[in-house]
């Protein structure tokens, strides 16, 4: 992948799921990664699994004073940044009546608040890198509302609204931004059991190529928004 190779990137929630899938493709391209997530420990392992272009630094997406340190500290490192990729996100299933405010706020902080505090502290440094892109992971929870979902639908279809909203801001500024929205993934997301081997869900890595294509096109050129689904669901009887 010759557009990516040498290029910068941050990952946030990069230490498993999603984010990691996305972050060992990077690499492979010969892209330098900062990983992050809250648990330092598990940012320094899989920084150290995936080699000397990768670099570890923890950060709750929610703060965002540690958004600011997370890209001073990869610009400090690396002395530039490309590519930020705003995965970090959670959700909590339950019926309005039921979900506490704490968790509302919660899964706002996280899932909307920290989209706009690591792209508000990353974009001086993708406008000066000529070609900067963020991509932001969304959900089908972002156009399809479900029961119990209350906070999550709120969360992502916020992210949809605030990621095409950016696009128009910054796109003259040397800045592409997207959103891959994939449906049911095969992670331990919300707890759930990954399963050993690939059943219908989509995989980790299919959402991962899907970021590595996004950023394959020119500069000229702009895919806004990809939705990922898997191509035969299982059945609902």
């Amino acid at each position: 992948m010759p557009r990516v190779t040498g290029k910068v990137a941050v990952v946030t929630g990069s230490t498993k799921g999603i984010g990691l899938a996305v972050a060992e493709r990077m690499i492979n391209a010969g892209m330098s990664v900062v990983v992050s997530s809250r648990s330092p420990e598990d940012v320094a392992s899989v920084a150290e699994r995936l080699g000397e272009r990768a670099f570890g630094v923890p950060c709750d997406v929610s703060d965002p004073e540690q958004c600011a340190d997370l890209v001073l500290a990869t610009v400090e490192r690396f002395g530039r940044l490309d590519v930020l990729v705003n995965n970090a996100g959670f959700g909590i299933f339950k019926p309005i009546a039921e979900m506490s405010v704490e968790e509302w706020r919660r899964m706002i902080d996280v899932n909307l608040g920290g989209v706009f505090y690591c792209s508000k502290a990353a974009l001086p440094h993708l406008s000066a890198s000529g070609d900067g892109f963020i991509i932001n992971i969304g959900s089908l929870a972002s156009r399809n509302s479900f029961a119990n979902g209350t906070g999550y639908n709120a969360s992502k279809f916020g992210l949809l609204g605030m990621s095409e909203a950016m696009m128009l801001d910054v796109r003259h500024d040397g800045v592409r931004v997207s959103i891959v929205m994939p449906g049911s993934v095969n992670t331990h997301f919300n707890d759930n059991v990954q399963a050993a081997e690939r059943g219908w869900k989509l995989e980790a890595d299919d959402c991962a190529l899907a970021v590595m294509q996004l950023l394959e096109y020119p500069k000229e050129a702009h895919v806004s928004r990809i939705e990922m689904r898997p191509s035969r669901p299982g059945s609902r009887s």
